[in-house]
């Protein structure tokens, strides 16, 4: 049993239940990520990040919430998490990315939504997420018709903020995007007690923009002809970035890199000199789901870039820090979180744009299209991406599922038939 059960006992939990999920989880993340040979030793940092998200991570915003700091669940990459740091409050992000808990939620919603949304509320309905009972609000935005409709019933239970993403990158949407960013800062204020100054949100604005510049900073070294880090480990870290304290992981991120660029200059890498590039592209790959990177880095691919937002959604584009006031500062924001090329919006040549760029800049020799079972406007998305990439000579596949094993042996033929394509 764990460290950390009276913990979990004094946060209502299922513990019996709870530990099975752990079980469930860490099993697979043995199989998929520990496994994996010549790691860099900087990802045992990671390693632990996943490993304690449940566990050490909580105590910690406990301890923090004990010093009267609030703690802010978010469900998406729009959420401005430097509002909520200047207000001394702890954002989390709450998606769940594993099939174990999916049950749970279809007692109470339809089966035919989002494997993401249904495995995050099933860890709340089971009784197994520690960060239910002690997050203060809950943040969502309505990128997608299952969420909107979910927050709906969520509002009626808890306390909820929704963020309304514009469907249309104008001046009109713009402006709508700018008027939601002001109202969260206030509903931020009332929540914590503490009102937003200039010099902390400054700090949070410095703090996030050099989180995604050492991101980014990794992602460079998946460029090489042989990267130094698996598109799995790639992966970990970005998924411990949505989670841990920004400022640790900040400091781990430059040591990783800092191994990194050794291990580039004395050629080091996961790979084989015959692996493929593949790029993925489409729905992100939350905590407890590495599925499909797994798929294609045990059939002889290496995934080498994620277009996604545990890809390049989360860290492409930093915030202006020139604000001098408040309302400058918000409006940076904006237009920074304006920049994120999710399937909502219409017209969206933009990210048919990028992902065929993206392509082109990591060397891809094939992309892979990841959409969960029932996000349409991925989905149908993927027709025009698939065309362009086409157009520019790129071969791909869209591969459409939801978190179960059952349909591995299927995807993992479809991966190897494209990669074989490509070597031949």
């Amino acid at each position: 049993m764990s460290d950390h059960v009276q913990m979990w006992e004094e946060l209502g939990l299922d513990v019996e239940l709870h530990e099975k999920v752990l079980a469930s989880i860490g099993a697979s993340y043995e199989t998929i990520i520990a496994s994996q040979k010549n790691r860099p030793e900087g990802m045992q940092y990671f390693d632990t990040v996943i490993h304690e998200s449940h566990g050490g991570r909580v105590r910690e915003i406990l301890d923090a919430k004990s010093e009267g700091r609030k703690m802010l669940g978010t469900f998406c990459i729009y959420v401005p998490d430097e509002i909520a740091m200047a207000a001394s409050a702890i954002p989390v992000a709450l998606c769940g990315g594993t099939s174990f808990s999916i049950p749970y939620a279809e007692t109470m919603f339809p089966r035919d939504i989002c494997p993401l949304v249904k495995s995050t509320l099933g860890l709340s309905f089971s009784k197994t997420c520690p960060y239910g009972p002690i997050k203060d609000m809950a943040v969502g935005e309505t990128t997608c018709d299952a969420k909107k409709k979910t927050w709906d019933i969520l509002a009626q239970k808890i306390n909820f903020h929704v963020l309304e993403i514009p469907q249309k990158k104008t001046d009109m949407g713009r402006e709508l995007w700018l008027s939601e960013v002001r109202a969260f800062r206030h509903r931020v204020e009332e929540l914590t007690g503490n009102a937003i100054e200039r010099e902390a949100l400054a700090d949070a604005i410095k703090l996030m923009n050099r989180k995604r510049r050492l991101l980014a900073d990794m992602n460079e070294f998946r460029k090489a002809p042989r990267p130094p880090i698996s598109g799995r480990d790639a992966l970990v870290v970005m998924q411990g970035a949505l989670n841990d304290d920004p400022a640790r992981i900040c400091d781990r991120l430059e040591m990783l890199n800092a191994e990194l660029a050794d291990r580039l200059e004395r050629g080091v890498s996961p790979f084989p000199d015959d692996a493929v590039r593949v790029l993925v592209a489409g729905c992100p790959s939350v905590m407890g789901n590495w599925k499909i990177h797994h798929i294609i880095e045990s059939s002889g691919g290496m995934v080498v870039c994620d277009e996604s937002c545990t890809g390049s959604r989360y860290f492409t584009h930093y915030v202006d820090e020139n604000g001098s006031t408040v309302d400058e500062q918000l409006a940076a924001l904006a237009d920074r979180y304006f920049k994120i090329d999710c399937s909502c919006f219409t017209p969206n040549t933009e990210r048919v744009e990028n992902v065929v760029g993206l392509a082109t800049e990591y060397g891809a020799d094939a992309v892979i299209q990841y959409i969960l079972q029932y996000c349409h406007t991925y989905n149908i998305e993927a027709i025009r991406v698939n065309g362009a990439l086409e157009k520019a000579g790129i071969p791909s596949i869209t591969i459409e599922s939801d978190y179960g094993e059952e349909d591995e042996g299927q995807l993992r033929t479809r991966v190897e038939a494209l990669l074989e394509s490509v070597r031949c």
